[in-house]
């Protein structure tokens, strides 16, 4: 999986999406209903973290393999809908890429 640009962007996309979920699915609930606000924090910053790789590896694929600007578009627009990289990467194996 790691041999291809494409690869390392599905990982990197898994990542990304794990790390949305949690903090959306896990940690916001232990928040608001457990009054535990520091989860927010650690996984938050976690999640931004894997966001701004994210977009360094989208911007890395890009440049390696001539992304257009419909693929590039849509690997953003994903990081922002939850289980969103799930349908980009089904998309990504049933692609030439």
């Amino acid at each position: 999986m790691l041999t291809s640009a494409i690869g390392r962007f599905r990982l990197m996309g898994f990542i990304e999406g794990l790390s949305l979920l949690i903090l959306l699915f896990i940690a916001m609930p232990l928040k608001y209903f457990a009054g535990l606000p520091e989860v927010v924090t650690v996984v938050g910053s976690l999640h931004g973290l894997f966001f701004i790789m994210y977009l360094f590896t989208i911007a890395y694929v890009t440049f390696k393999i001539r992304w257009s600007f419909i693929w590039v578009t849509s690997a953003i627009a994903v990081a922002f809908i939850p289980f969103g990289n799930i349908f980009l990467d089904a998309k990504l194996r049933k692609s030439r890429y």
